[in-house]
């Protein structure tokens, strides 16, 4: 047995504040002296009186404002749908979510011309044009 392995039993109380001299917390409670800290709650986002970081900063308007909250593509290579040489179904999100190509939550997936592949494939997926000419080459279709 060793002190390291007992669990922990004790907790530390809160620091009790302006509970007079004999605390060691009294008189200005832990706030120093004077100043606008010191009397009175500020809120955290006051800045002195200059003027505030939100109304310094422009509006956002107009129909791109959301567009950093837009989710990208995963990128996958051609050379990855060599995994798929025996399915015959058109290759979709959901087959490479089946096949562990891709994350369950993945939205969205392109296709990118990297690699070679020698299995004949029906993609259904949003390719780069090189990624095309590849599964075209392989005797595969690509259908948008």
């Amino acid at each position: 047995m060793n002190i390291v392995t007992f669990s922990k039993t004790v907790t530390r109380g809160k620091k009790r504040l302006g509970r007079g001299h004999g605390s060691g917390r009294g008189k200005t409670a832990g706030r120093g002296t004077k100043g606008q800290n010191a009397r009175g709650s500020v809120p955290p986002h006051f800045e002195g009186g200059q003027l505030s970081v939100m109304k310094r900063l422009p509006y956002l308007r107009g129909k791109l404002r959301n567009k950093s909250r837009k989710e990208k593509p995963v990128i996958l290579e051609v050379s990855m749908l060599e995994k798929l040489k025996g399915v015959t179904s058109p290759v979709s999100l959901e087959v490479l979510k089946k096949h562990n190509l891709v994350d369950q939550t993945t939205h969205a997936v392109k296709i990118l011309g990297g690699g070679s592949l020698s299995a004949k494939l029906t993609v259904s997926i949003p390719c780069s044009k090189a990624a095309k000419s590849i599964i075209e080459k392989a005797g595969g279709t690509v259908i948008l």
